[in-house]
């Protein structure tokens, strides 16, 4: 006699097709552990009859539940839920920003069975084009329309990993003695390249939105004469570390200003999948000055370490020679990994499971963490508690006593002299039982005193 499955049948409240708000159920479900590893799945009929969906749409659904390694077919008997592989226990480090786990060991696996059947050893022995194959960057280009920007393959540049282009991103737009204007507080590795490459950074005020345009106004003027190339890094969706957003009518002053000046913009957008549809990236609405950053292992996962640059048609040969400066070519295998996720819709799946997944974790900090303190918009997996230098400094060394690591305050301001600052929670990292147990702590640790609204990084 059969099992009953002990799930019950939902779909996602999320806009989508039924077949995309039934894995996206099941998946939340698998990986809060309501549905643990063995369970069985309802048959495929029962469960079209009792959401009222097609036959087609089930069987869909759990093929690609399937593909991602989170549910397997028993010949005979139905589908089971493998599950995630437990994490050790020890530690709780909040100081890494990598996406929730949502991928599985099946998965992995399976993947690199199908490319272990298409990958010769004459592929595997050859070089390719530096900037990617023409299919890998056409797959790619397929990948960024879904994320709003609309470009074409000859304008994309495939790279290790997002730091890496990045990395040529700064060595096409900035001259050795040119200064980079970008966010007061920022992400530590533009920081870190910056000054590695002798760049002078500016930072400049902020808001609950990130970049204040007027900020970057009376930067330009006030420095037009020292300037000798006018270059802004930022990062208009999830900026990190302070996760800001700007709305629609900010994007489209910061690219007024930016024309009006002759700024080159280097626009990060790694957490492009966090963003509402209604919202493109500043190289949609400024394609002939943004270079665009991308990759996946903020989307997907750390280990697919594809990145992708999106250039100005004027700016292909000069991002090609920097590339080719760089790297010989992004690694086969891995190109090739991208390729079928791109292809055959895990991307897509894992990227909304991420998405859902990371809602979670922020709907949970809303609820460990004192009022006030997570932003109502917060759908990333890092959030941002703005105080002071040293009472964050305080704050992440008790935190370190009691288990519970974040990153320094420090790593995070262009001007090391500054007094504001705050903590970082990278939220994806740990399985929601460390979480569980590390937001109180960190709340505890901040004082009634200091406790601020969200808007309380404003004029950084």
């Amino acid at each position: 006699m059969r099992l009953a499955s002990p799930w019950t049948p939902r779909l996602t409240e999320t806009k989508g097709p039924p077949c995309q708000r039934l894995v996206a159920a099941l998946a939340e479900d698998i990986a809060s552990g309501a549905l643990p590893g063995g369970a069985r799945l309802p048959p495929h009929r029962d469960l079209a009859y009792r959401l009222g969906i097609g036959l087609g749409t089930v069987t869909k659904a759990y093929g690609i539940l399937e593909r991602r390694g989170l549910v397997h077919s028993v010949r005979g008997r139905g589908m089971f839920v493998t599950g995630l592989p437990p994490r050790p226990a020890g530690i709780i480090d909040l100081s890494i920003n990598t996406p929730p786990q949502v991928l599985s060991d099946r998965l992995l696996a399976a993947t690199l069975t199908r490319l272990a059947r298409r990958l010769d050893a004459g592929t595997f022995g050859a070089y390719a084009s530096a900037a990617g194959s023409h299919a890998h960057r056409a797959r790619m280009t397929h990948w960024l329309g879904l994320q709003r920007l609309e470009v074409t393959p000859d304008r994309v540049l495939l790279c290790n990993g997002a730091q890496h282009a990045l990395a040529v991103a700064f060595a096409v737009a900035c001259p050795r003695d040119a200064a980079i204007l970008t966010e007061s507080i920022t992400y530590p590795g533009a920081i870190a390249l910056a000054r590695q490459n002798g760049h002078a950074l500016t930072g400049l005020a902020m808001d609950d939105q990130g970049l204040l345009p007027e900020a970057l106004e009376r930067a330009v003027r006030s420095r037009a004469a020292e300037m000798s190339a006018r270059v802004l890094y930022v990062t208009p969706t999830l900026q990190n570390p302070t996760a800001a957003t700007m709305g629609l009518a900010r994007r489209q002053d910061i690219v007024r200003l930016c024309r009006a000046h002759d700024v080159l913009i280097i626009e990060d957008d790694v957490y492009s999948i966090f963003a509402p549809p209604d919202l493109p990236p500043l190289a949609t609405l400024a394609p002939e000055r943004t270079l665009y950053v991308g990759g996946l292992s903020k989307t997907l996962s750390p280990g697919l370490r594809i990145g992708v640059l999106a250039v100005p048609e004027a700016l292909v040969g000069s991002a090609l020679s920097a590339l080719q400066a760089t790297s010989s070519m992004a690694s086969p295998v891995t190109s090739m990994m991208m390729e079928e996720w791109l292809t055959d819709g895990t991307a897509g799946s894992v990227a909304a499971s991420i998405c859902l997944e990371a809602r979670k974790r922020c709907d949970l900090a809303r609820t460990l963490l004192p009022s006030g303190r997570v932003s109502a918009s917060a759908a990333g997996f890092h959030l941002w508690l703005p105080m002071p230098v040293t009472e964050a400094e305080n704050v992440a060394r008790r935190a370190a006593e009691r288990g519970v690591i974040v990153p320094s305050p420090t790593m995070f301001l262009v001007d090391p002299d500054a007094t504001q600052s705050g903590v970082r929670l990278s939220l994806g990292g740990p399985p929601i039982g460390a979480l569980e147990r590390a937001l109180p702590l960190v709340g505890q640790l901040l004082a009634p005193g200091d406790v601020q609204e969200q808007s309380g990084f404003a004029r950084l």
